[in-house]
């Protein structure tokens, strides 16, 4: 009888490592199931942060010059929606290490009166640079320098600043004469069509 109570507490003893050892295996599998799950997501996520971050790095074409401003990339491009849109053109030459540029650029943001005219009247164009157009230097290469061009791919070279000797710059107290300037290249362009 020893033998008999033995071998059934060697069964019992036997069946429960058994049914034990098939948990385990469950557990197991669905640990990597789950690892292989959270993977997957983290995998899925990083694409995604990814495609934002190239998102976020396309270029700011605002350079400071007013991020509510639909600007365009390039002077070729400036020119196409012009003619499309029959909206003049305002191209904003800067340098980033200069303080006249900087100067100017805080006054063009804090005027309401210029941010209002440039995000619904003009095509918007700043460059750090030449546009490679000799057109746009009439009297020289120079930042900060400002001149509009009409639907019709005319520079306006007889709206002026208030310098003889650097005819389309700009001072900081000069934002009301570029607001002027900004309603003359709006009225003049319509009449001249």
């Amino acid at each position: 009888m020893l033998e008999a109570e033995h071998r059934c507490l060697l069964l019992h003893s036997v069946k429960p490592a058994c049914h034990c050892s098939s948990l385990k295996g469950q557990e197991v599998m669905l640990r990597w199931v789950l690892f292989a799950l959270f993977f997957g997501i983290c995998a899925s996520a990083g694409k995604q942060k990814g495609k934002q971050a190239a998102k976020s790095k396309s270029p700011d074409l605002s350079r400071g010059w007013g991020h509510s401003i639909k600007w365009v990339k390039s002077y070729s491009d400036g020119l196409a929606e012009m003619v499309q849109s029959q909206k003049p053109l305002m191209v904003i030459h800067h340098k980033e290490d200069c303080p006249h540029s900087q100067a100017l650029k805080k006054a063009f943001v804090a005027n309401k009166s210029i941010m209002k005219m440039a995000r619904e009247d003009f095509i918007m164009l700043n460059l750090v640079g030449e546009s490679g157009d000799k057109n746009l230097a009439p009297d020289g290469f120079y930042v900060p320098r400002i001149l509009f061009v009409d639907p019709t791919l005319m520079v306006r070279t007889d709206i002026q600043g208030k310098f003889r000797d650097h005819l389309y710059t700009y001072e900081p107290a000069d934002v009301e004469a570029l607001a002027n300037n900004m309603r003359k290249a709006k009225v003049l362009m319509h009449l001249d069509l």
